[in-house]
């Protein structure tokens, strides 16, 4: 295990909540964990903590097995064997490309870091920029840059504070692809700090789902997304309309039909069915009681806005050639492969 956090809580004395509180996470060799959740959630605390420039009020971090923070007692910074890529890249202008790269390098001989360095740039696609100063390099080339001086030490695991927050969306999109081709190529361990579920579930193996300073969800991109364990996971991570249903036998009985019981839930029970844009097929129907409101397409897809006939608004998600004009009427094929449902004074409390 690289990293290892043990029921680490982070307080702040301006703060009547805790930054982070009782945090427990792992993260294998190799893996790629996103940190993620809204503005104030700990992601960043969390990431502050791991590289050494917060000390934990309560818990442990161990980094490659060896205790690193502890109430009272942690390891600086440059001794923990991490790699940081700020969020503005934190580049020295007035060193060249090549110079960046190789600045945390002076332990080496001169040929073993003009090697070191030839590689790095080569890795990072950037072997005819070396003599550049920063002010000479786009966005993403100074991302790289960035990225390059923090593999250049062979460090134990990169930190990565939302990299991709100053870039406009399609050189985001770029990015995420390029810094996630040379973690992998490089088998770096790596954390990204991250309030876009989409940049998380592109790039990690794991995700772990913040809110308030607590940890919600900790798991894969696929079961956080079908599979959320809270209101909060099934909403932040993407688009949820919850419809309301009873529990019969093994069947839940609710407005866009009779569902499988899957869940944890008995004979009786008020729960809130979550349901995803992709779960709801949309098939015109002259005496359908659903009836389209708008669409805004999207490329790929046709994103929808359906009013049903209870006065709810549902969303589905539709192939980019189902072009279908407002106010007609449809029947929703409901597919869903992952049944989620919640207690219903529970979602109302997360709701108000």
């Amino acid at each position: 295990m690289i990293i290892e956090l043990i029921h680490v809580s982070k307080y702040y004395p301006q703060s009547t909540s805790p930054a982070a509180f009782d945090i427990s996470l792992k993260v294998k060799k190799g893996e790629i964990l996103a940190l993620l959740g809204p503005s104030g959630s700990g992601k960043t605390t969390v990431l502050r903590l791991i590289a050494g420039f917060e000390s934990p009020d309560e818990g442990t971090i161990l980094l490659k097995e060896n205790e690193v923070s502890q109430p009272g007692v942690s390891l600086p910074p440059e001794r923990r064997g991490v790699g940081m890529v700020f969020q503005d890249y934190a580049l020295f202008p007035h060193l060249t490309v090549e110079r960046n790269i190789s600045f945390g390098l002076i332990h080496m001989s001169h040929d073993d870091r003009k090697k070191k360095v030839s590689d790095i740039l080569a890795l990072v696609g950037l072997s005819d920029y070396r003599n550049r100063y920063p002010h000479e390099l786009s966005g993403g080339q100074q991302q790289r840059v960035a990225l390059g001086r923090a593999l250049a030490p062979d460090p134990a695991v990169i930190l990565l504070d939302e990299p991709f927050s100053s870039l406009d969306p399609d050189m985001c999109v770029r990015m995420r692809e390029d810094v996630s081709s040379i973690l992998r190529e490089t088998g770096s361990t790596a954390i990204l700090v991250t309030h876009d579920h989409e940049e998380a579930f592109s790039m990690a193996d794991k995700v772990a789902l913040l809110n308030n300073g607590r940890l919600e969800q900790h798991g894969t991109p696929e079961n956080i997304y079908h599979t959320p364990l809270t209101p909060f996971a099934a909403d932040f991570v993407g688009k949820a309309d919850f419809i309301p249903g009873v529990v019969q036998g093994d069947k839940l009985m609710t407005e866009i039909g009779c569902l499988e019981n899957k869940t944890q839930f008995t004979e009786g029970d008020e729960v809130m069915v979550m349901i995803r844009p992709d779960d709801i097929d949309l098939r015109p129907e002259e005496e359908g009681e659903a009836i389209i409101l708008d669409r805004q397409f999207r490329g790929s897809e046709n994103h929808y806005r359906v009013r049903l006939s209870s006065g709810q608004i549902v969303h589905s998600s539709q192939h980019s050639v189902a072009v279908y004009p407002n106010g007609l009427k449809v029947d929703l094929q409901i597919q869903m492969t992952h049944i989620v449902a919640f207690d219903k004074k529970e979602m109302d409390a997360y709701l108000d």
